[in-house]
C-alpha cells in the first residue's frame, strides 16, 4: 500500500512538472505582446509555394497579421525562387504582401555569398541573416519563437 502511494505521488509530481514546463514554453512563445511568435524554415526549392501557402493560412487562421509575429528564414536552393530577376508573379505578390504584414523575410548570408547575390538581387522586403540562416533560426528560437519546418 505504501509503495502505491509513493508511485502515485511521483507520477503526480511529474505530471505537474510537465504542465508547468508546457505553460512556461507557451508563455515564452507569446512574450509580452501576447502574440504567438513563429519562425518558418525554408530550404527546399520544391516547397516554396507550400510554405508560402502555410504562412498565409497561418495569418488568416489567427485573424490577421496583427495577431501573430512571423519570420521566414530562407537558405539553400529555395533562395533562388526569391531572386528578383526570376521570381514568378505569384511569389512576388505574396512576398510583397508578407512584407506589408510585418513578416520578417531573412535570407541566409552564406547562401547569398554562394549564389553570388546581394539583397538588391532579391525581392524587396528581405533582410540578410548575415551570420547564416541556421544561426538566425537559433536566435529566433532563443527569443521564444516556435519553429516550423513544413
Amino acid at each position: 500500500m505504501n509503495r502505491r502511494n509513493i508511485l502515485w505521488s511521483t507520477v503526480s509530481a511529474l505530471s505537474a512538472l510537465g504542465a508547468t514546463l508546457a505553460a512556461s514554453r507557451a508563455k515564452a512563445a507569446t512574450a509580452s505582446s501576447d502574440k504567438l511568435k513563429v519562425v518558418y524554415h525554408l530550404s527546399d526549392a520544391e516547397k516554396v509555394n507550400f510554405v508560402l501557402g502555410n504562412i498565409q493560412n497561418h495569418i488568416d487562421g489567427v485573424g490577421g497579421p496583427e495577431h501573430v509575429t512571423i519570420a521566414l528564414v530562407i537558405h539553400g536552393p529555395a533562395l533562388k525562387a526569391f531572386h528578383l530577376a526570376q521570381a514568378n508573379p505569384d511569389i512576388s505578390k505574396r512576398i510583397g504582401d508578407f512584407s506589408k504584414d510585418g513578416v520578417e523575410l531573412a535570407a541566409c548570408g552564406n547562401t547569398m555569398k554562394a549564389q553570388n547575390i546581394t539583397l538588391s538581387d532579391l525581392l524587396p522586403g528581405f533582410v540578410s541573416a548575415e551570420k547564416g540562416g541556421v544561426v538566425r533560426l537559433a536566435e529566433l528560437q532563443s527569443q521564444g519563437y516556435l519553429y516550423l519546418r513544413p
